[in-house]
């Protein structure tokens, strides 16, 4: 269900969502191993997952193959001699050996395992079987690769671990999925560039991060100023919320009015916008700036459980939090852009990069500080303000999901 718009005589943003509440919520997700094991059971082996996108996989016997701790799994990703997507569990039927050990490649002819020799075709199907006159009663045909369900939304691949998923992709990303078509994502996605690190701290600390702008005037200072923040907006509200079943979105205030360094004067007239998409509200996707408000700069779309996908006009940040343990995460942060044409855009996407890592360099400085204080024992609760609604909207889904069983 979308939010109405926070009208201006004090009524907050909770208002529209009282099934939420508004009292302190619990530090026990954050530290407990048993949480963290019930949310592997029953929210990571069971919900769509965000694994790549479909620029990683250009041609026939392209693959990648994606290590998921939280699901006690390797999956490999492959595009077959047909064109098809598929996804398989990366284990060998013989005695179990991990199949692909690359992080991804062509594979012109078969997937042979480096323990015994066996190999199996891009569709999965065992092909050879080494000495195969020596073993008993031999099916070939019952021992392919375990497929895994892959389906792909606006060029995102993702995948669902459950033998027998409840519902598909579409119907999973819902609201937000629909919104969100029709944005340039394959042509943005043409040069893009990651950070990764291991992080002590749990994933939904790091995600809590970057589900809301409240921190943004207080740790952000020094690098962005007053970007998303202005006098009449000192703490960088949000100029709209929207939830909807699983998932949620924030539209953030732009500062028009703020003066650039010389420096960001050049990257912003050389390097931003390099797609002249017209983004009027006739032609921006309805899930984009939903209100049309002029002041808009940016949106985060909030993809249970995992998945963050930020979206301006030319660019688009993801973050990816995959759990390795209670107080343990691989965080992914993505940034997408255009290809280039001159050097002086070269110049404006390299610039910006600059400014997003230390963007997550300050981030980072807080999660694992955050992290140890929360398994102190110090306190119970913690305690959210209007702005951090979609921290509280994860919670209540969260909830939903390990109640079910």
């Amino acid at each position: 269900m979308a939010a109405a718009s926070q009208s201006s005589n004090g009524t907050k943003w909770h208002d529209f969502h009282p099934e939420l509440g508004t009292g302190p919520v619990p530090i026990e997700p954050y530290i407990s191993r048993a949480y963290y094991e019930k949310e592997q059971e029953r929210i990571f082996r069971k919900v769509w997952l965000n694994i790549g996108r479909i620029e990683q996989l250009p041609n026939v016997g392209d693959y990648f193959v994606k290590g998921l701790a939280v699901c006690n799994t390797s999956i490999l990703v492959v595009r077959g001699k047909d064109g098809q997507i598929r996804a398989f569990h990366n284990m060998c039927a013989h005695r179990g050996n991990k199949l692909v050990w690359e992080n991804g490649g062509t594979c012109k002819g078969l997937f042979t395992c480096r323990f015994h020799g066996w190999a199996y075709g891009q569709d999965g199907s065992l092909k050879h079987v080494t000495d195969e006159q020596n073993f008993f009663h031999l099916d070939k045909t019952s021992l392919a690769l375990t497929p895994v369900s892959v389906d792909t939304w606006e060029g995102f691949i993702f995948i669902n671990v459950d033998p027998r998923p409840t519902e598909g992709l579409r119907e999973y990303l819902g609201e937000i999925g629909e919104g969100l078509q029709g944005y340039p994502f394959s042509e943005i996605s043409a040069s893009p560039f990651c950070w990764t690190t291991e992080l002590k701290a749990n994933w939904k600390v790091i995600k809590d991060a970057f589900q809301e702008a409240y921190h943004v005037s207080v740790l952000h200072h020094r690098t962005i100023g007053n970007i998303f923040g202005s006098e009449t907006n000192k703490y960088s509200n949000a100029i709209d919320f929207r939830l909807f079943a699983r998932h949620g979105r924030v539209s953030l205030y732009g500062n028009k009015h703020r003066k650039p360094t010389p420096i960001e004067s050049y990257s912003q007239r050389f390097g931003s916008n390099l797609i002249k998409h017209d983004f009027s509200p006739e032609k921006t996707p309805k899930g984009v700036n939903p209100t049309r408000n002029p002041d808009w700069s940016i949106d985060g779309n909030i993809i249970f459980p995992n998945c963050l996908i930020w979206v301006s006009d030319g660019t688009y940040l993801m973050h990816m939090l995959w759990p390795l343990a209670e107080d343990k995460t691989l965080w992914e942060a993505h940034v997408f852009y255009p290809k280039t044409q001159t050097l002086a855009q070269r110049f404006g996407q390299e610039y910006a990069k600059v400014i997003f890592r230390d963007l997550l360099m300050e981030d980072g400085s807080t999660l694992e500080k955050t992290q140890s204080m929360l398994a102190s024992g110090a306190k119970k609760q913690i305690v959210l303000q209007d702005q951090e609604l979609l921290i509280r909207k994860h919670h209540q889904v969260a909830e939903s999901y390990l109640n079910a069983g």
